[in-house]
This record gives C-alpha cells, structure tokens and sequence, in this order.
C-alpha cells in the first residue's frame, strides 16, 4: 500500500467504525501491525533497556524490578489476546482501550483510578513529497512507577527523549513517572515546531509559483493545505486543552514541583495555535491572490486584444468601404457617375492608400504610448 493509501485511510477511518457495537468492543484495525515489546528501566544508577519477544516476557521484566521506574512501550495493536491481558495486568477500563484502537481520537486526558492518567495526543510528520500532514495517534497511560504507551506505527519522534535516559543527562532518571509522561508530552509538542516550518517552506514556494505563473493546479495544491490547515488546527487546539486540564489537576496528580514543567509545555501549544493561524490566514491571503493575480493577467491579455482591435478597427473600416466596388462609369452608355469612388482609377492609389493606412497605424500607436499603455507589458 502507498504512503497516499495509507495516509486516506488513516483519514478515512472514523467513517469505518461498525454502529450499534457493544461499547467497549476490541475490534483491532485489518491494517493493524503485530506488536512490538520495548521496555526501558531505569533509577538514578541503573538502565536496563530491551526489546521483548513476547508480552509474557516484558511483564515478567517489570514485575522483577518494582523498585525501578519503566517506561513500556508497546507498538502495533494486532493481537487481542494481548490487548486484554493489558486490560487486566494495568486496570483499564475497556473503554480506554477501544480508544486507543479507534485511533483517530482527539487529544485528551481523563483521571481514573486514584490518580492515574490516560492521555492521548497526536505525532506528526509532513511528507515533502505529498504535501500533506501524515499523525498517529500516542495513548498513555500512568502510573506510580510506570509509563505505558501505545501506537499503532512502529516509529515515532520520541528517540530524543530515550537517548536523554540512556545518557542520564540532567534530572529525568531522577523524576518520578509523571515526569516522564511530561517529557514525552513535550517531545510530541517539539515536533509540531519543524512540522510547521515546513509547512511555511512550501507556502512560500506556492505564493511564488502563483506571482510567476497561476493555474489551476496551484489553486488545488492552496485549496489542499488550507485542508492541512485545519487538520492540524483541529490537532493543535485539544492539544492546548489538554495541558490545560493537566495543570488543574490536583497536586496529588500533578505534584507542584512538576507544574512548572506543565505550564512550559502549555505555552508551546499557545504558540503552536498562534503559527497554525497565521498560516491559515496566509492560505487564505493566497487565494485571494491568485484570483487577483489570474484578473490582472486577463486585465493584460485584454489591454493586448483592445491595442490590436484599436489598430485594425480602422484599417478595416477603410478596406471595407473600398471593398464595396462602385462602378466609375455606367458600363452601357459610358457615362461618368459622380460620387462613385474616382479614387479606383487614379494612378499610385493602392501604394498612396497603403501608406496612409500605416501612417495611421503609427499614430495610434503614438497615441497609445503617451497614454501609458505600453509600460505595464
């Protein structure tokens, strides 16, 4: 399947859900991916870092070390029985889970179970060679020693944030879990930066190719990133709601040490949102451009039909009415006829007629240059 194919049916899916299912129901995606296990655990003095065969395995690694605090990230969604024993071994609702299969969820955060969390938001990626804005959905769930996400691709933006525990730089393997759901939080939001920058790239490629030359095929190309646009505004705005929610929480949920942290990543979705709208107003400014850029070129191809019209109006009245062939003399008594066009048999007339059309010619031509016509060509 093509990275298009894939990406419309990504978009598509929403309108594939079955009505009337019982709530709660695991219906795994046909697209779905066979899972992957990856699991890093790690405290101040310690990281242990692994890809597990089987999720029997990466349980098993997780109840050995209590002490420690895990980051378990699971990839890809094909297997039901997986999916429950995940219900089971972490108290989900099941409900959760069928959002995070259904994934094309709005970013968001419930509360549940004394003080856990579960998050969804929104990884992007733009392809340079579709123009389009490609997201996958990351579910998180919290708890007092673990981090649990799951996605349905297998990569994502978060290597920055597994190389900074690798390395054990600055205070993250010293910070509880929920210091870790902000990090990656934050990642996801850093990512959106880049996303947008290019998004501008292009924009400014598409606002000269519409100055230089417009067709309708850059009208489509604006029409489908003012398309883009709103996906990610509809992306950007829940996002900005979500870290507000997580900053009202109570201290319980979000200790005070950790809103700081909260409040920062809050302010880049207030800038995110700022960028997303400016760009949405340059879409729109582009339309508006190229209607104004197509009308000035008709103006033009106008003011170049009217010049020659102008020239020719004239000179075909003449043609015309020495077309029309009245008699001289009247071709059964010899009689001159008065009026009837003496110039047809005067000697020189036709090159004296043709130099007075191009005298002609000369003067309108004159005339129209004082007038200005000739300088916007």
């Amino acid at each position: 399947m093509s990275k298009r194919n894939r990406h419309s049916r990504r978009r598509n899916k929403i309108l594939e859900r079955k009505a009337g299912v019982k709530p709660g129901s695991l219906l795994i995606p046909t697209e779905a991916y066979a899972p992957r296990f990856f699991l890093m655990s790690f405290n101040e003095e310690k990281l242990m870092e692994e890809e597990l065969k089987t999720y029997e395995e990466l349980m098993q690694q997780v109840r050995a070390t209590p002490d420690m605090r895990h980051w378990i990230d699971i990839r890809g969604y094909a297997n039901q029985t997986m999916l429950e024993q995940l219900i089971t071994d972490f108290g989900l609702h099941p409900l959760q889970m069928e959002d995070v299969l259904n994934d094309y969820q709005r970013p968001k955060v419930e509360e549940f179970d004394a003080n856990r969390l579960f998050i969804i938001t929104r990884m992007l990626r733009w392809s340079p060679e579709f123009h389009t804005l490609d997201d996958v959905q990351l579910s998180i769930f919290t708890g007092p020693n673990y981090v649990l996400t799951l996605q349905s691709d297998y990569g994502d933006c978060l290597d920055p944030l597994r190389e900074r525990i690798r390395v054990g730089k600055g205070i993250i393997r010293q910070r509880p879990a929920m210091y870790i759901t902000y990090a990656i939080l934050d990642v996801v939001l850093d990512y959106y930066f880049p996303v947008i920058a290019d998004i501008g790239v292009y924009m400014e490629e598409l606002e000269q190719e519409v100055l230089r030359q417009p067709s309708k095929s850059t009208l489509h190309q604006v029409l489908d990133l003012k398309s883009e646009l709103i996906k990610l505004r509809r992306i950007t705005w829940p996002a900005r709601d979500l870290m507000n929610e997580l900053l009202r929480m109570d201290e319980n949920t979000i200790p005070a040490h950790l809103r700081v942290y909260f409040r920062d990543a809050y302010d880049h979705a207030v800038q995110l949102i700022d960028l997303v709208d400016n760009h949405r107003d340059m879409a729109s400014s582009m339309v508006e451009l190229y209607m104004s850029t197509v009308s000035n070129r008709m103006n033009e191809i106008m003011k170049v039909l009217t010049i020659i019209s102008s020239i020719f109006i004239p000179l075909s009245f003449i043609v015309g009415l020495y077309g029309m062939n009245f008699a001289h003399e009247d071709p059964d008594t010899g009689k001159v006829l008065p009026h009837n066009m003496p110039e047809l048999y005067q000697p020189n007339a036709y090159p004296i007629l043709l130099g007075l059309m191009a005298v002609l010619i000369i003067l309108q031509i004159y005339f129209f240059y004082r007038k200005g016509w000739f300088r916007s060509f």
